[in-house]
């Protein structure tokens, strides 16, 4: 893939004066296919594109008959043009993509880029596990998918769980079992882990998993049959039980399961537009079955036209940076997709995805029969959800224009944050920092804390700890340009979800860090009953208390933000604790590394094996000396 310091890419001197000089530029450029990117006059990338010419069709953008207002404006902001060549088309579909992705420039289309997509994943093991991954396919094993939301995952876990006993836990808890768990005895597990079941027969139980996951149900229930009837006749009237089980929940999984079609595989990309806003759906089907779908909001220039939108959507949906070492795209390319009208490069992009993906890649445009429901009922999808956000996004301004009434502010709200504290007993303590624009929740900006050197319990600490932490290295006249970021993101309104006490500590820290313009803090306490609705507003300083309707809007808007910062704490509170609680004792006991450990277990049976093992007992393990043995008898019984 190009980039600057490939051999096959040249990057050309561009004018880098105020008023950009476009018949000098357009003397030196090259007519070779490359990428360019247009620069404001603070050096900031508003657009980029590639051309089969550069010089042809940099030239267009500034001949006297421009018919176009988008290109109009955007001239008028070029400052400074940068250039880079590529040997082919293919590359320079790439490199732009990159570009885009990289600069987000604001006469580009946009698509946010989401995590990489979830898969079901079978090991190859001696006893395969059953689970989630994402990311780098670099387990070996067989890969499924993929699926749009982690959620289709666990939710396809549960039912692969219910029909075939595979393990789904992690290989250190296989690793570490001496009898069978609580899935074997729900039925959900055959114990491979303790030899309940022969390597030959959870292998075959694997394969008809595998089966079931490409779409052969039916081939499934034929050997289920075969087996079935097979232990039925060599009177194994237990085995030929449990496989009848497994028919009968097959085949209600096969009436109610997932909306079932004649195309094996394809994503299909429906598209509405409602003036300058846009919203993609996309709906995954794999192994003639809808997955599941998931809807995209790019940002558009006014002037894009649909086949724009969908050329872009492609390549920034598909197309990658990050690649394998093999040269191809991490991530999965469907054999066909599907959009509602032709694009201008769908030849030129069909042929990259193809070579990408390392199989054929067909475009489709012209949809008749099934591929046309399928493009209905994503259009129909698009609509829906388009006019839901916009639903969702105006109850969330009314919202914060019922609160600026109560507050005043003068320039408005635009942006609240929230801090909460989590811990038990004063141990594991989390704060949580959440953040709200007039959109609603903005999870990117979302922070926790581990809260370390302060007593245990002590609310009050670990609040001013959390400030902080978000604050602390803010400064009144930054020199940087990320120290201007950081006070840009200064919120209007800070939330304190605590009383008096609290808001003091966020009164006494602010009032340290000598900024020009400081938010209004606000302590959020609860009633005396603790009940939604008698929520009580402090306001910093005079210490006033604001209490609101329950049907007030600026009321759910403070209850909203306040829960999801104690939802967030709690989070991140309950999966420190659950780490926690997962260290083995042996862990905390000096001199003990992981081979001993894994000896102690091993040799006895257990860790409950080793805590009721007396000293000349744990002196026979291998590795382990009496006077460790007495360390480690004392440790485990607080000696």
């Amino acid at each position: 893939m190009p980039s600057k310091s490939d051999d096959n890419v040249k990057n050309i001197p561009t004018t880098q004066a105020s008023t950009f000089d476009s018949e000098a530029f357009l003397r030196v450029v090259t007519a070779k296919a490359g990428v360019y990117r247009m620069y404001d006059s603070k050096q900031v990338v508003i657009y980029v594109g590639k051309a089969k010419d550069l010089k042809k069709r940099l030239a267009s953008y500034f001949r006297k008959d421009v018919d176009s207002v988008k290109t109009k404006v955007l001239v008028r902001q070029i400052a400074a043009i940068e250039v880079t060549v590529t040997h082919t088309e293919g590359e320079a579909l790439i490199l732009e993509n990159n570009y885009i992705k990289k600069y987000q420039p604001k006469y580009n289309i946009l698509l946010r880029d989401d995590k990489s997509y979830p898969y079901l994943l079978i090991t190859a093991h001696k006893h395969p596990k059953l689970g989630l991954h994402r990311g780098g396919k670099k387990i070996k094993g067989e890969y499924f998918g993929p699926f749009p939301t982690v959620g289709a995952v666990w939710e396809s876990l549960r039912l692969m769980q219910k029909i075939f006993p595979i393990r789904q836990c992690e290989d250190s808890y296989y690793r570490a079992r001496s009898r069978p768990c609580l899935q074997h005895q729900l039925g959900r597990c055959s114990a491979p882990c303790v030899d309940k079941i022969s390597v030959d027969d959870y292998q075959d139980q694997v394969n008809l998993a595998k089966l079931f996951l490409q779409g052969k149900s039916s081939a499934v229930i034929e050997q289920l049959v075969s087996k079935m009837e097979l232990a039925s006749n060599e009177l194994h009237f237990e085995y030929a039980a449990k496989y009848r089980d497994q028919i009968v929940t097959l085949r209600k999984v096969q009436q109610q399961q997932f909306v079932s079609g004649h195309v094996a595989e394809l994503d299909v990309v429906g598209l509405y537009r409602d003036k300058t806003q846009v919203c993609i759906h996309l709906l995954f089907i794999r192994q003639h079955k809808i997955l599941g779908s998931k809807s995209y909001f790019p940002t558009v220039p006014s002037e894009s036209s649909d086949s724009d939108i969908l050329q872009a959507f492609i390549a920034q949906h598909y197309l990658s940076a990050e690649t394998l070492s093999n040269g191809k795209v991490q991530g999965s390319i469907p054999k066909e997709i599907v959009i509602k009208e032709s694009i201008e490069q769908v030849a030129d992009l069909a042929a990259l995805l193809s070579e990408q993906a390392d199989h054929e890649v067909k475009i489709s445009t012209n949809t008749r029969s099934e591929r046309a429901q399928y493009l209905k009922l994503a259009g129909t999808n698009a609509q829906t959800a388009l006019v839901t956000r916009n639903s969702h996004k105006e109850s969330m301004q009314a919202r914060f224009a019922a609160l600026n009434e109560v507050f005043e502010l003068e320039n408005g709200i635009q942006r609240i944050e929230c801090f909460d504290i989590s811990h038990t007993m004063g141990q594991q303590t989390v704060a949580s920092n959440v953040v709200f624009n007039q959109e609603g929740p903005l999870k990117t900006d979302y922070r926790r804390y581990n809260v370390f050197g302060i007593t245990p319990g002590d609310d009050y600490a670990a609040m001013a700890f959390a400030l902080r932490k978000r604050y602390g290295k803010l400064k009144a006249n930054p020199s940087k340009p990320e120290e201007h970021s950081a006070l840009e993101k200064l919120p209007d309104i800070v939330f304190i979800d605590g009383g008096k006490g609290q808001l003091a500590e966020a009164e006494n820290f602010f009032s340290q860090l000598a900024l020009t313009k400081t938010p209004l803090l606000v302590g959020v306490a609860k009633g005396e009953s603790r009940k939604p609705g008698l929520e009580t507003l402090i306001l910093a300083g005079s210490h006033q208390l604001i209490s609101l309707p329950g049907t007030s809007p600026a009321l759910h808007l403070v209850q909203h933000i306040r829960d999801e910062s104690h939802r967030f704490a709690i989070t991140g509170h309950r999966a420190k604790r659950q780490k926690v609680s997962k260290k083995s004792r042996l862990e905390s006991i000096e001199g003990i590394g992981a081979k001993k450990r894994q000896s102690l277990l091993k040799f006895l049976g257990g860790l409950q094996e080793v805590m009721q093992a007396d000293i000349t007992t744990l002196a026979k393990v291998p590795g382990i000396s009496h006077v460790l043995a007495e360390k480690i008898h004392n440790a485990l019984h607080e000696k």
